[in-house]
């Protein structure tokens, strides 16, 4: 199935995918960014060289793993000021603010104060988002997408770390009010493979208005 955009539709320009480990931003923000024709901005966690060793270690590694995020996510938006791509459009799977959340989870007491400290020198200026889509899913659902996906570092994740994750991500959104937000139960929708239940998530991105709040529940359909 072909996604038709009516141009007369008021788009948002910046688009942001987010929520917990297994939950489809990445493959979300990609099928999105060919549908409007906008530049994909990814997270990259792949390239965290103690990502892995964390989920080994989560205590002894948790600090250098946030710092590597930290800094990495700076170095991206150091370089879209160096290429201009402020005002171009752009879909990305994540927020800046995700990894204060994640290190708030992630560090001990002294550890984030340390956080916090080298994050206020970095003078992180990050753009808003036109509209975050937030996707939400119960932790089962998100071990078996992970257990799907295969990645080997990531089948070490416990289920309650992922429901510390989807505690903060609640917390998080409950009281975002930086732009307009969209969330999206994806328990029992494939946003990826089925053309329908993503149609029915794009005409309803379509229908947002600006600094709106809404919520998108789906009932699932068949392929």
């Amino acid at each position: 199935m072909s996604q038709e955009i009516n141009s007369s539709s008021s788009i948002p320009r910046y688009i942001a995918v987010e929520g917990p480990i297994g939950v489809g931003k990445t493959s979300l923000a990609k099928r999105l960014a060919e549908s409007f024709n906008y530049e994909i901005l990814l997270e990259r966690s792949e390239e965290n060289p103690f990502l892995e060793r964390f989920y080994h270690d989560p205590k002894q590694m948790a600090l250098a793993t946030q710092l590597f995020f930290l800094f990495q996510r700076a170095q991206q938006i150091q370089d879209l000021r160096q290429d201009d791509m402020f005002e171009p459009v752009r879909v990305a799977d994540f927020l800046m603010e995700k990894d204060r959340l994640f290190a708030r989870q992630n560090l001990e007491n002294d550890e984030f104060e340390l956080y916090e400290k080298v994050y206020e020198h970095l003078t992180i200026d990050a753009p808003r988002p036109d509209l975050v889509i937030y996707l939400q899913a119960p932790a089962d659902i998100l071990m078996e997408r992970i257990l799907k996906r295969g990645i080997p570092a990531e089948q070490l994740i416990e289920k309650q770390y992922l429901e510390s994750l989807i505690d903060a991500y609640t917390n998080y959104f409950h009281y975002y009010d930086e732009g307009t937000l969209l969330m999206v139960n994806s328990s029992e929708i494939d946003l990826v493979n089925n053309d329908v239940d993503y149609q029915q998530l794009l005409d309803f991105i379509l229908t947002t208005t600006k600094g709106s709040r809404s919520y998108f529940n789906p009932k699932p359909t068949l392929i």
